[in-house]
């Protein structure tokens, strides 16, 4: 799960300064001598380095030349190559099948995908994480495991998804991102419209974008990206009362004078694992928001 992992990478990132960056989270080269293929974007991660000790490094070694795709990244650390194609080719020969594809965005230690594979050995799975830690435990899951249905890459989600063949995903999952509480780095949370577009094109017809937050904040701002989303319809049962207004960190506490409105929202994902995080954000009498967007 994304905002576990990233919890103490968020809280120092939250105070870093509001920069423009270039696909691997460093500060984009600006002005007319700028080239290409650096872009004026804004990434949902801060890079930072991190170190494995000598047990997760050698787990690291023994199993990403199974686990871990290799994507061309255009020589850029983290980034996708705009010529490459994620397509039902490349996986058939990655994981040698042709079975159905879930990708989960931000899989921090990998509990949920690494459950999912172990229970579903007929659908593949691809975890997407940025961090060296995240990534390192989820080929131990893996590998431990045995998990020849899960795949792992390191690269910006966004990047890989505008180079997916249209209608190859079965199911995308986003299980607590990171909140990005300041009001000026809401641009940061990983859901977006652009992000919604080309998941929406990724999906097969009638594949849902699973999402969830403990965040009411990001409640709602899923809620304003994705209940108008072109393409997906809220598949939710559950009638759930929002502050219509937006707060960042620490005036939180103010929702709850701003006025309300009621949305649409998903019952718990049984096929979510309850992780030791999202335990503690029910014992501290957070919400839990489910979200299913199905594309149509």
């Amino acid at each position: 799960m994304a905002h576990e992992a990233e919890t103490d990478e968020s809280a120092r990132a939250d105070e870093t300064r509001d920069v423009v960056t270039g696909a691997d989270g460093a500060p984009a080269p600006q002005g007319e001598g700028s080239a290409e293929p650096f872009q004026r974007r804004v990434v949902s991660f801060v890079r930072r380095s991190s170190h494995l000790d000598d047990r997760m490094q050698r787990m690291w070694d023994e199993n990403a030349p199974e686990f871990l795709l290799s994507i061309p990244n255009g020589g850029r650390d983290l980034s996708v190559d705009p010529d490459f194609r994620f397509t039902t080719g490349f996986v058939r020969r990655e994981w040698g099948n042709d079975h159905p594809l879930i990708v989960e965005i931000g899989t921090g230690q990998g509990e949920n995908i690494a459950a999912a594979a172990a229970r579903d050995p007929q659908t593949n799975y691809l975890a997407l994480e940025v961090y060296d830690p995240g990534v390192a435990h989820t080929l131990l899951k893996a590998g431990n495991g045995k998990l020849h249905n899960l795949r792992i890459a390191q690269v910006n989600a966004p990047e890989l998804f505008a180079v997916m063949e249209p209608g190859m995903l079965e199911e995308v999952w986003t299980f607590f991102p990171d909140p990005w509480p300041k009001m000026k780095h809401h641009k940061r949370r990983i859901v977006q419209p652009a992000l919604a577009h080309d998941v929406h094109e990724a999906l097969r017809a009638g594949g849902v974008w699973r999402i969830a937050t403990d965040i009411d904040d990001y409640a709602l701002h899923v809620h304003e990206v994705m209940d108008s989303a072109p393409g997906f319809v809220n598949d939710g049962t559950r009638e759930v009362s929002l502050a219509v207004e937006h707060v960042g960190k620490g005036d939180a506490g103010r929702a709850a004078e701003l006025p309300h409105a009621m949305f649409r929202e998903s019952e718990r994902f049984d096929g979510r694992v309850l992780t030791n995080f999202e335990r503690k954000g029910l014992d501290a009498g957070r919400t839990i928001h489910d979200f299913t967007y199905r594309a149509v």
